[in-house]
């Protein structure tokens, strides 16, 4: 679907703030998908190898069909795998993927490899050893899957599991956000819950790094985004029909007055964080004075 551009000297663009973190040619926030394109060839390979083995007789077909299924699932789990590296290096709190996608993807394209390579030259000796070459530069190439969780130490996994699974469902509800105003094709209501979706990110982090916050904060990561997205959801189906300005007009309103709360949220629990810590250091050093260790 074709959108209008909207640019700073459009006629109804609007009036450049010097506190809008959403300016020409600084767009903060952005995310580049991980996906690039040394892993999108490789969907090439198994299309080649199906279109010549399709005269190879009957053997030769299901042979080469069967090393470009395999060719193709391994595309396809190294970009889920790719993706799941990018979010784990994201946070600083994180669990290592529950499924090795990147390791299964390099088996994959070892198995494709060998295939089509018995395909021409029948034998154990020679598809063996390329598959394993294929597997060993796909290992190369991509690397491995994160193998170890990280931020977690000391953490009790019962409460991680219950932080995780709000947290899955927050990020579901803002991506289903973003979906929805892309129908409005307004790029303006886009960059606005784009800016949103950041503020809501940074609470959800600062959840992921103390689960302890988690009670204070799953009314907003719960039923606030569950408004925002049905909010969203609404606006565009109005707004892609009618155009209508006053609604647009409410629905960013609605946006600011949320953005101004999941940061003020945030803020609060940032500072409740670092009077704990604080407790905890006066605590430690009072303990040491009555242990008679002198402190400097």
């Amino acid at each position: 679907m074709a959108q209008r551009y909207g640019g700073k000297y459009s006629p109804d663009a609007a009036p450049e703030q010097t506190d809008d973190p959403i300016r020409p040619g600084h767009y903060q926030g952005a995310r580049v998908d991980p996906v690039g394109a040394r892993s999108n060839v490789l969907f090439v390979p198994p299309i080649v190898l199906a279109a010549t083995s399709l005269g190879d007789g009957a053997a030769g077909l299901v042979t080469g069909l069967i090393g470009a299924g395999a060719l193709l699932a391994g595309a396809w789990l190294l970009r889920d795998g790719l993706r799941a590296q990018s979010a784990f290096d994201e946070r600083r709190v994180a669990r290592r993927p529950a499924i090795p996608r990147k390791i299964f993807a390099a088996g994959l394209a070892g198995i494709g490899v060998a295939f089509a390579a018995f395909k021409s030259e029948p034998g154990l000796v020679a598809p063996v050893l390329y598959g394993l070459s294929a597997l060993a530069l796909h290992l190369g190439a991509f690397g491995i899957d994160p193998l170890k969780s990280k931020g977690i130490e000391g953490i009790d996994s019962f409460q991680q599991d219950r932080v995780a699974k709000v947290v899955d469902e927050a990020e579901t509800y803002l991506s289903e956000m973003q979906d929805a105003v892309r129908r409005a094709g307004d790029r303006q209501v886009e960059a606005r819950v784009e800016r949103f979706r950041q503020k809501a990110s940074l609470l959800i982090r600062t959840v992921e790094e103390d689960p302890r916050d988690l009670t204070a904060a799953r009314r907003y990561l719960g039923v606030y985004l569950m408004g925002a997205r049905d909010a969203a959801v609404k606006f565009a189906d109005l707004y892609s029909r009618t155009q209508d300005r006053g609604a647009r007009d409410d629905f960013m309103m609605l946006l600011t007055d949320l953005e101004e709360s999941f940061g003020q949220k945030n803020e609060k629990l940032l500072l409740s964080n670092n009077a704990d810590l604080t407790v905890e250091i006066d605590v430690l050093r009072d303990r040491l004075k009555r242990d008679g260790v002198r402190l400097s």
